[in-house]
Order: C-alpha cells, then structure tokens, then sequence
C-alpha cells in the first residue's frame, strides 16, 4: 500500500462526518464538545485539502454536495473502524481511575441512580461518572455511552445485558386533587379527572382503558414530554399520572390510586454496556457495583 497518497487529516474527516451526521456545523459542535468556529475551519481546510466543496448552505442547515455524498460513505466506514478501535482499545484499560458514562431514563437518574453514583463515589472517588439523563436511547455501539439502563433487552450480539431490577408502576394523585375527587374515587370520578401523558393520545389513556375507565383526548388537558416536569405537576394537583413505586410511595404530597389489585404496568430494567468494554476495569467496576446495589430492589 502507498501510503503517501494518504494526505488528508483524520480529525478533519471526523469534522466532516459529524457534520454531515448532524446537519448543522452548530449541532455538530455540540455534539463534539468543541466551538462552531473551530469545527467549520476543520471543515473548511478539509475541502482546501481535496479541492471542492463538500456543503452548500440551505437557511441554517448545510446541505450535501453530490461529492459530499459520494464522500459520506467511505468516511462512514473509517469512523466505524474508529470506534471499533476505540472500543477495543478501551477494553484492554487496566485503569480504574477515569470516565465512565451512565445513560438512563429522566425518572430513573433522578430518584434511583443518584444515591448510588453517591455510594459509587464515596468507594471509587477516582472515577468520574458522567450521567445522560434523557428518554432517548443512546447508541452503545457508537459510544455514546459505556453503560446504559433501559426498559427492555437489547438484542444486538455486541451488547451484552444483565438484569437490574423489576419495577412496578401505579396511578399517582396529589392529596389536594383526591379531595375533590373523593376518597377513594370511583370509576365514574376517574372517568372525569385530568390525567397527564407525553403524548396525545398516548399510551396512558389505552393503558387505562384497558383497565375498564372510558377516557379521551379531553381527559388529558396537559401534555409534558419531561417526566420530571409531568411529575412535578402530579405533585401540584394539576392531574393524575402514572410513576413506579420507589418514586410514588415515598412522596408525601401524593397517594396511589388502585384501579385494580395489580400494578398498572411491571417492567424489567436491564444493565447493558458493549462486548468489547466488558474488560474494562473501570467500566466492570462500575457495571459491577450498579448490579450489587440494585440486586435488593426487587420490587
């Protein structure tokens, strides 16, 4: 192999692929952890480097030249063959001391991972945890996470999964909002009361009706995609929402609503980090100490 006919730098090519990924040199620096400036030189220079242009600016987002595109597909393949090397590298670390990043749902980091990052650290405080607080799934595979707590299974080979815990979900209603209601409400009094969901119609509302109420669009008069936010709206006695136990028996503020003697939903939460950081003594350390925590959970 010639390798002097190599005459591109990497880092720019990565700018380039994250760019193109993103839409937006603004996203992409984001994304990057790096200034809009420095990433659009990088961009730049690249194109001087090759000698045509990659982008054409639509608004404010960047569109794909048709060399762009023809380009896209291979710097794909050398940013997969990246982080493939990255992820082997990393699991050959004998270091316990360093980075290791947690992804799991808004209710999950807040109320159930928090007091255990905090017996995490107070153990381990040469490990720093960086924790992705969202709803969204983030892509183990492209590391965007070493670790992740999710609400089903994976089932791709690459990943591998262990089971946290069970949780088990109920209806919520703040004490202020159940006086008005009547205590405890009857079918016909749910059937009229405001409920909360991150969508509409959602999947609270078939939940529910499946359960024997008779809800629609109207009872359903507030919609917040946090569930952090639709939480603290139950508080407030705005509406009626669903939450798991750990969070909804040790608020004072609210009280469970029974529509049957079984819990509204149970979920499996499963532990799950890439084949190749399984090695990783700082990441098993970690993946490790999470499984010990929660093995008493069951709910």
């Amino acid at each position: 192999m010639d390798w002097t006919s190599i005459t591109f730098d990497w880092n720019r090519a990565r700018a380039f692929l994250v760019t193109a990924e993103e839409g937006s040199l603004a996203a992409a620096a984001r994304s990057m952890g790096m200034t809009q400036p420095t990433l659009g030189r990088q961009v730049a220079a690249l194109e001087r480097e090759i000698g045509f242009d990659l982008f054409t600016r639509q608004g404010r987002g960047l569109e794909l030249t048709p060399n762009g595109i023809k380009l896209l597909e291979h710097v794909r393949l050398m940013g997969q063959a990246a982080n493939q090397f990255s992820l082997s590298a990393s699991g050959k670390s004998d270091a316990i001391e360093g980075d290791v990043s947690i992804t799991a749902s808004e209710l999950f980091s807040t109320f159930l991972l928090s007091p255990v990052i905090k017996n995490l650290r107070e153990l381990e405080p040469g490990i720093e945890i960086k924790i992705f607080s969202t709803n969204e799934e983030r892509n183990l595979n492209r590391r965007e996470a070493d670790i992740a707590i999710r609400s089903v299974r994976p089932t791709q080979p690459e990943l591998i999964a262990k089971k946290l815990c069970r949780v088990r979900g109920h209806l919520y209603i703040a004490k202020s909002y159940l006086q008005q209601l009547g205590n405890p409400p009857s079918i016909a009094e749910l059937n009229k009361a405001n409920y909360i969901d991150t969508e509409s119609p959602g999947r609270l509302m078939a939940l529910l009706n499946s359960q024997g109420l008779s809800l629609s669009k109207n009872n359903f008069p507030v919609i917040a995609n946090s569930h952090i936010v639709q939480w603290e709206l139950v508080k407030r006695g705005v509406a009626i929402s669903a939450t798991i136990e750990a969070i909804g028996d040790n608020e004072p503020l609210v009280e469970r609503i029974s529509i049957s003697d079984l819990p509204l939903v149970t979920v499996d939460l499963w532990l799950v980090t890439h084949n190749e950081l399984r090695t990783n003594r700082r990441i098993r350390r970690v993946f490790d100490f999470l499984v010990s925590e929660f093995s008493d959970y069951e709910q």
